[in-house]
């Protein structure tokens, strides 16, 4: 019965994310009714569970760090090309739509793939546990990115607005891909220790640590099948972005608002698989997708953007408002005081929700 029960998550895995690429095809640039909306709604839902079936597989093939990065760059990767798409599409209103996207998944990866992470994980086992070095550093670079990108621009006066020049902008670019490829360094050669996934003392690793790894031939079809599953995703979360977009001017609601339900339809296969990680008392890798997602949104896109800004007409608009330059500020000393103690509670991780949703509520209530 559990071979027949394994068989059958194994097909429908399988089989999900060519039925998403099937129907992205079938319905890319063209309006659609309620109807094939609620379709490719469910079948993005399937898509994002395939996906976090195989980022666990590939994960389990590579061992930790590779594992979450594998995910994470996936992921910002056919972020990034999303970006740009819309960008290409959206007139005027795509001036702030790299911004917001960006600081929509900082916020999102740092307090609520964080928060949740945490508060899975001490609720299961008291104490949610996690290695400070590792994790400091991440939160540094993050921090770093964030504030080199999106505040700094709100504060430049070589031109009008929150716009960085075109030196500006090639520095912030070379800078964010310096940064990124000095932590990947770290984290995958020089200290990858400080980002193994800790077990308190006295107490048995989980199971799944030690099952067998699946084989290599296994974890190369799961590869293939996770990018594919990242492609359906993303293209059908533009597809039905036109019906969200009328959704949020039909409630009165600012045009951000549709980067933060794209942000949050993106990351639902990361949020998922770092929570079932922290269950698994390997709050480590959950740590590791959470600042490891957010490093990656800002060190891609903000060179991709740089990039295609050669080509984009209207203005490229990076630099925070007041709300949430205060609410970036808030999020990385809460997450400071998270991290030096390398153990977090119940209330850890509630904080990081309330932050979250504190940020939800302003988008929809600037």
């Amino acid at each position: 019965m559990t071979e027949r029960i394994k068989s059958m998550a194994s097909r429908w895995t399988l089989a999900v994310p060519v039925l998403a690429v099937v129907l992205l095809a079938l319905t890319w640039g063209r309006d659609l009714p309620g109807g094939i909306v609620v379709v490719v709604t469910v079948v993005l839902a399937g898509a994002v569970l395939a996906a976090v079936h195989h980022a666990e597989v590939v994960a389990h093939r590579v061992g930790e760090p590779f594992g979450s990065l594998v995910l994470a760059v996936a992921v910002t990767v056919i972020e990034v090309a999303l970006i740009v798409t819309l960008m290409l599409d959206g007139g005027d209103k795509s001036a702030t739509l790299a911004r917001d996207t960006v600081f929509a998944a900082v916020m999102i990866t740092c307090n609520g793939i964080l928060g949740l992470s945490l508060l899975v994980g001490s609720l299961r086992h008291k104490t949610a546990v996690f290695n400070s070095e590792g994790t400091g550093a991440a939160l540094a670079t993050v921090t770093t990115l964030a504030t080199l990108s999106l505040v700094i621009p709100t504060f430049t006066t070589s031109k009008t607005g929150a716009e960085f020049s075109t030196v500006q902008l090639a520095f912030a670019a070379v800078a964010s891909l310096t940064l990124y490829g000095l932590f990947v360094a770290t984290q995958t050669v020089r200290h990858r220790d400080y980002f193994l996934p800790v077990v308190k003392q006295g107490e048995k690793p989980s199971p799944e640590a030690h099952a067998e790894a699946p084989s290599t031939r296994t974890a190369l079809i799961s590869l293939g099948m996770l990018l594919l599953a990242l492609v359906g995703v993303v293209g059908l979360a533009k597809g039905v972005s036109p019906t969200i977009e009328s959704g949020v001017e039909a409630a009165g609601l600012g045009h951000g608002v549709v980067g933060v339900i794209i942000a949050l339809l993106v990351l639902l296969p990361e949020t998922i698989a770092a929570v079932r990680a922290a269950h698994r008392n390997q709050v480590q890798t959950s740590m590791n997708l959470a600042l490891g997602s957010a490093m990656a949104s800002i060190g891609l896109t903000i060179p991709a953007v740089a990039v295609a800004t050669l080509w984009l007409p209207g203005a490229l608009i990076l630099g925070l408002g007041s709300t949430h330059m205060v609410l970036l500020a808030l999020t990385v000393v809460v997450s400071a005081l998270t991290v030096v103690p390398g153990r977090a509670t119940p209330l850890q991780g509630g904080v990081h929700l309330v932050l979250l949703a504190a940020y939800l509520e302003l988008a929809i209530n600037p």
